[in-house]
């Protein structure tokens, strides 16, 4: 058992190749998995609450369930009070779980089918609940009994553990499981214990909230045992390059940032967004940066490090190029030009707007391929534009969307938000897991951008780009001093 951390590089599973996966391991294990499941679920429970006298396991009637109570049996064995409302039936349940219930049963773990307020009222916070309600394979919106258990693990004064993953949660893709208002019946755990491999859901969406510290028991499982391919793996930490004594600012790449909608075009001047960009791409080391203000003049309050110059006069075809940052209305007349000339590129905002809306300027973008590679950095809404769906689809399966923008514009994408996805074609998707919620403010998108842009220039490939800045940008806000308000234009400026 291991607990999986924000730097973990680790490969992560869909349902179908889980099950494919249990059966492999079923197969070749001389003890069911269940009674395996339960014993690690119970060690854990030992480790992370030592001092509990009193454990509740709520157990649904599947497979979870079962899990639930094989670890009330161990722990009934090993001397703590243990009771379990079991919310299955012994007429309608599976042959394994079955078994576990025999086997607790036999052992006189206190069995019961309501939620036990009389007992609650006696736990207190070195208490444990154990959730094992509903696991892998739960997606639809609970029923009234299982609101009823879920709201009363909500109102538990000690820790909860939850096995697989939290009830409430679609272990797929880290939404609420029903409609928007099912946060309301949602477990929020403590701790995590996920079995055989890891699931995208707990790292994604909701799930970054709900599942507390995530740890993992492989029952076995072991990666080069099997053909079945990760869906995708956890994007690890990535060191920032690092400049040799030798190099000059030549050496570390010329990136120019396009963008920053005048004040007098709308009224409602953008050019903030662009300074942002080309700060974070300035402070992240590339060796020189341009800021190109879409209204031709040069600003008094831009950083006297950054170059200013009129988007007309720019070498494109020698720049790392990050564009759509504040460009409003006015980046679509710069299109076509930056898609067909920019050696490199690094699209977000605006500039993926303009393109979502112009069937010519999404064909300029797929003909870039290779030879000119590109990443763009939506966020859901704009990832639905660019996808003709909405943006509950889109976060409905992530990883999908993802991949679905990575092979209709031949590019790199990242996928922004809780659990960033970063897809490519010919790439394993990554799942990042550094960040916070702190990121939720006006602006750091554009330092995410700009950070794009500077680890291109200093050479690294657009996914491995895509993949080092994501992971950087994300662990900054997690260093941030917590007396400190976290602003994107004190984030770029820390940035390295």
């Amino acid at each position: 058992m291991q607990k999986l951390c924000s730097s973990s590089l680790w490969p992560v599973y869909g349902l179908d190749a889980l099950r494919q996966l249990e059966h492999h391991l079923q197969s070749g294990s001389p003890r069911p998995l269940m009674q395996l499941a339960g014993l690690a679920a119970a060690q854990l429970a030992l480790a992370i609450a030592p001092h509990a006298q009193r454990i509740w396991v709520a157990a649904g009637p599947g497979n979870n369930g079962g899990d639930g109570l094989e670890a009330a049996l161990q722990l009934h064995q090993w001397g703590k009070q243990v009771l379990v409302s079991w919310m299955g039936s012994t007429a309608h349940t599976s042959p394994d779980v079955l078994l576990a219930w025999q086997r607790a049963s036999a052992a006189g773990v206190a069995l019961q089918s309501a939620v036990p307020e009389a007992w609650a009222k006696n736990m207190n916070d070195q208490d444990l609940c154990i959730d094992a309600l509903l696991g892998l394979g739960a997606n639809r919106a609970l029923g009234p009994e299982m609101q009823a258990c879920v709201q009363a693990i909500q109102k538990f004064p000690g820790q909860v553990l939850a096995l697989d993953g939290p009830t409430g949660l679609n272990l797929e893709n880290g939404q609420w499981m029903g409609s928007s208002d099912a946060q309301t019946v949602a477990v929020r755990a403590d701790h995590t214990l996920t079995f055989i491999a890891a699931k995208p859901g707990l790292f994604m969406g909701h799930g970054r909230d709900a599942c507390g510290h995530i740890w993992l028991d492989d029952l076995g499982h072991r990666a080069n045992d099997s053909d079945v391919p990760p869906q995708a793996w956890l994007n690890a930490a990535y060191a920032p390059p690092v400049k040799s004594h030798a190099s000059h600012k030549g050496s570390h790449g010329d990136v120019a940032v396009i963008g920053g909608e005048p004040m007098a075009l709308r009224g409602m001047g953008m050019t903030g967004a662009a300074v942002l960009a080309a700060t974070a791409a300035l402070h992240a080391g590339a060796g020189r940066v341009i800021l190109s203000l879409l209204s031709g003049q040069a600003i008094d309050h831009a950083p006297p490090d950054l170059m200013q110059r009129d988007w007309q006069r720019l070498d494109l075809e020698q720049l790392h190029v990050v564009c759509g940052c504040g460009g409003g209305e006015a980046i679509r007349a710069r299109m076509p030009e930056v898609l067909q000339r920019s050696a490199q590129l690094a699209l977000d905002a605006d500039g993926l707007n303009a393109v979502a809306d112009d069937p010519g300027l999404q064909n300029l973008l797929r003909q870039r391929a290779e030879l000119k590679p590109t990443v763009i950095t939506p966020h859901p809404l704009e990832a639905a534009r660019l996808l003709k769906t909405s943006t509950a689809q889109v976060q409905s399966n992530r990883l999908q969307a993802a991949q679905n923008l990575a092979t209709l514009f031949h590019c790199t994408v990242v996928l922004k938000g809780s659990g960033s996805v970063i897809a490519a074609t010919g790439q394993t998707s990554r799942i990042n897991t550094s960040g916070n919620g702190r990121l939720a403010t006006g602006g750091t998108g554009d330092v995410l951008a700009g950070l794009v842009g500077a680890r291109m220039a200093q050479g690294l490939g657009p996914f491995e780009a895509a993949c080092c800045a994501v992971a950087q940008h994300g662990q900054l806000a997690n260093n941030w001093p917590a007396e400190l308000p976290l602003t994107a234009s004190a984030m770029a400026q820390h940035l390295r």
